[in-house]
């Protein structure tokens, strides 16, 4: 099949790198992400790539947004339209776009993996696309990358942007979703495109998919989250808040919606981890945005809550950088974050500025009492270069970002 590709593929080196060691693989490739964070993209990507190395190989490129392949519907029609258009001789590249929208598509993915001259590429726009149940019945025959948006550094290449604080502004205020870049980055502009992107998440990977009845408690709960972006809360508290808002929904409820926004990539939810005792709390989790443009489309992008949004894009630099985060409890001390990656730890603490002494004794002094070697950083929006504070540094948001 000849596939027509866009012409303007801008690299994402970063995932092309995980993947690379599994092409030509039998094992299943699977990018999961929000919408439109460019999962498609890295298919074209990879198009490209196998295309360059193998120039006579097979291709077989399905997009369920396309009606052009409307017709599959099933395991059986994707398995039959695969066996039917796969190459005659040698290996056939198949790649699936959105492949949730096909029904127990994995029922299909296993029987195409029997047959050793496909390799398998897919993504799918919901958490549980490998789910505890699919990954077992393929057997640990799959592998799942996730996709975020952009990083700051590829923000700057995506926009041709120079590495400066006017820059960082406009990420942290529109965010990071790639078709920005052909888009004038003005509020009107962004915040409409942006605000779109919200409500195709919400109807098409929650409401539709989980037959959601009250749409008016879901949108506000999303509020809400906007507005307490990195504070800690338990499905009770928010139960209760809105309540107070003459909102009436069950925490057990709560708990439920929030999962159906974490499942469609809209919000992550990080739990609280005890240092000390190595055990994670089973109540009390914080929230952040996977895109922040699109919390502030929803929010407005305020001044009182800079502070909170400078801690939301730093977790999601640790989510790009591939780290498992949780939010770290020492005694009655919070360490913002807790990174662990490769069996290593790193403790960081976000603050708009170390500028004055009780900022100082709380961030560093919070690190302080953490008694293990592990790395420890307080990051913060200062221009900042010099010593240690007894061994623990402080970083500029930018270099940060840069690492």
């Amino acid at each position: 099949m000849n596939i027509q590709l866009p012409e303007d593929i801008q690299l994402r080196a970063a995932y092309l790198e995980r993947v690379k060691p599994f092409i030509g693989n039998n094992i299943i490739k699977v990018f999961t992400g929000q919408r439109r964070v460019g999962k498609s993209y890295l298919l074209f990507q990879l198009i490209q790539l196998i295309r360059k190395q193998e120039p006579e190989a097979g291709m077989l490129y399905i997009n369920k947004e396309d009606l052009a392949f409307s017709a599959i519907k099933t395991a059986h029609d994707l398995n039959d339209y695969v066996l039917a258009h796969k190459s005659k001789q040698g290996k056939t590249y198949v790649f699936i776009d959105e492949i949730q929208e096909i029904e127990h598509f994995e029922e299909a993915l296993r029987s195409l993996l029997l047959h050793r001259d496909i390799d398998l590429y897919c993504t799918g726009s919901n958490a549980n696309l490998l789910s505890a149940d699919v990954a077992g019945f393929l057997s640990g025959r799959a592998i799942e990358i996730t996709v975020y948006s952009l990083s700051y550094e590829e923000f700057l290449l995506f926009h041709k942007l120079l590495n400066t604080p006017q820059t960082l502004e406009k990420y942290i205020k529109y965010g990071g979703l790639p078709y920005l870049k052909h888009l004038e980055l003005t509020d009107a502009v962004v915040f409409e495109y942006l605000k779109n992107i919200y409500s195709t998440i919400v109807y098409r990977d929650i409401i539709n998919r989980y037959a959601i009845r009250n749409v008016p408690f879901l949108e506000q709960l999303v509020l809400f989250l906007a507005g307490n972006v990195g504070s800690l809360f338990s499905a009770k508290k928010i139960s209760d808040f809105l309540k107070s808002q003459h909102i009436n929904m069950a925490p057990n409820q709560v708990q439920t919606y929030i999962q159906y926004l974490v499942n469609a990539f809209l919000i992550h939810k990080v739990q609280r981890y005890d240092i000390v005792g190595k055990r994670v709390f089973e109540f009390g989790e914080k929230f952040y945005f996977e895109n922040l443009g699109i919390r502030h489309g929803l929010w407005g992008f305020r001044p009182e809550d800079r502070g909170k949004i400078i801690e939301n894009v730093v977790y999601n630099h640790l989510l790009f950088k591939g780290y498992s985060i949780k939010v770290g409890v020492l005694d009655d001390t919070e360490i913002d974050f807790v990174g662990e990656k490769e069996g290593e730890k790193r403790y960081i603490q976000v603050a708009l500025t170390a500028n004055e002494t009780k900022t100082i004794e709380r961030e560093f002094g919070n690190l302080q009492k953490i008694s293990d070697n592990y790395d420890k950083e307080v990051v913060t929006l200062d221009d900042f270069h010099g010593n240690t504070y007894e061994g623990i540094k402080q970083t500029n948001l930018r270099t940060f970002l840069m690492e």
